[in-house]
């Protein structure tokens, strides 16, 4: 990537984005929100669409000169509505958390109860936690995993579903590492008069590559980031049944936002494109096969995970038996190339802000071409690092194995 334009009129700036390429190429990305997209997306959001200003909706603008971006929009609109089954999609929300709130203001009053796992057994902070708005504007009430297996506790789920009659329960985490019941929460929705709302931020793109069950026939409303798995744009959707539709788009613009940005919205296009295709099946189930892979590495070498797997591309460890915090074993993997986020665990004893876990995915390092015996070496290489996280030749040594591992796999290499 030469930037050639940014090389000439901000060299500064130019210079650190060469460094942050650097940094991707010679790393192994273990954040599960992470991926790397193509270079078309890429094309597609450094396109001249930024140009263009497009308040409304495809053949209702405010705005003239809107033919082509009218054509743009309703082709990311009917693939996304292909891809994932949908009666209904919206692909104007700028990102995952101005999407849930939008779906709130759609189906909710301010004040009204709603059901969503507790942060530190993986919900999102959007999922009613109380410095987010979500918890502000809305009574949220909480669910969690059981402590024997770390799984989704239904039977928690139902009573406080049956004692509260929440308007909406929401489903679908951020550090939850295992399959979902989607027709379990249906059956609880349905018992108690209750919308049916599904967060698939984390697992899009395992669901459109048909390694995931697809929740979205089944759901009233579901929302989904864009990156992630789904490997698009940073960006979000909501994708609903027909008859919430129209609140859905009103919420949306222009109860929340105001132009769309089209060239986000054409990268969102390129990437439905893209899970369409038979191979992005075959790189969904490969996100699974390294997770799990992965995993069988970490805990053969000691690290607990949480509820003892994954089904997805997310796994959790509790560093407790390490007798290393999570915020330190950050620090020490980053230095040796290994990026991953500390994270809060089911019945976390520490702070969150300096907690227990770590959280580790593979949609990135699946999309670079690794399997699963190049797993083994990450592996090993994190679990080297946390055992020995102040012993810098430890780390340098780490280091070098990590980029000749990362060489095999170049990003974007003809760039």
């Amino acid at each position: 990537m030469v930037y050639d334009s940014i090389k000439n009129d901000d060299p500064e700036l130019h210079e650190m984005m060469l460094n942050e390429l650097k940094r991707q190429r010679r790393g192994a990305e273990l954040i599960p929100s992470e991926n790397i997209v193509s270079k078309a997306v890429l094309e597609a959001m450094g396109s001249i669409l930024t140009n263009k200003y497009s308040e409304g909706y495809p053949s209702r603008r405010y705005y003239g000169g809107n033919e082509y971006i009218d054509q743009i929009e309703q082709l990311a609109i009917d693939r996304a509505k292909k891809l994932f089954g949908a009666e209904h999609a919206n692909v104007q929300p700028y990102s995952g958390s101005p999407a849930n709130l939008a779906v709130y203001f759609a189906l909710m009053k301010k004040g009204d109860k709603f059901m969503g796992m507790k942060l530190n057994d993986g919900g999102h902070l959007t999922h009613g936690h109380k410095v987010n708005f979500s918890g502000k504007y809305y009574e949220p009430i909480h669910y969690g995993v059981k402590k024997d297996d770390e799984l989704i506790d239904f039977d928690e789920v139902r009573s406080l579903a049956k004692l509260h009659k929440p308007k909406l329960i929401c489903s679908g985490y951020t550090a939850y590492p295992r399959k979902i019941d989607w027709k379990q929460f249906r059956e609880i929705c349905d018992e108690n008069d209750s919308i049916m709302f599904v967060d698939m931020s984390h697992t899009a793109g395992l669901i459109a590559g048909k390694a995931l069950e697809n929740p979205v026939p089944i759901a009233d409303v579901v929302m989904t980031t864009t990156h992630k798995t789904l490997r698009g744009p940073r960006g979000a959707m909501i994708l609903c049944k027909e008859e919430f539709g129209k609140k859905i788009d009103k919420a949306v613009f222009p109860g929340l936002q105001g132009g769309p940005h089209e060239h986000i919205i054409a990268g969102k296009a390129v990437a439905f494109k893209e899970a369409m295709k038979p191979e992005f099946q075959d790189y969904a189930s490969q996100i699974i096969k390294n997770a799990k892979a992965l995993g069988k590495t970490l805990s053969e070498r000691g690290l607990r995970l949480i509820s003892g797997g994954t089904d997805t591309h997310l796994l959790l460890a509790d560093l407790t038996t390490k007798g290393v915090p999570g915020k330190v074993a950050e620090t020490a993997l980053d230095k040796a190339g290994l990026y991953v986020n500390k994270n809060t665990i089911p019945f976390e004893p520490r702070s969150p802000f300096d907690p227990s876990g770590i959280r580790m995915g593979t949609p990135a390092l699946t999309t670079r071409g690794m399997k699963e015996e190049d797993m083994k070496i990450i592996g090993n290489a994190m679990v080297d690092i946390i055992e020995n996280h102040e012993d810098e030749k430890v780390i340098k040594t780490t280091r070098a194995k990590i980029l000749d591992l990362c060489n095999k796999y170049p990003i974007y290499p003809d760039y």
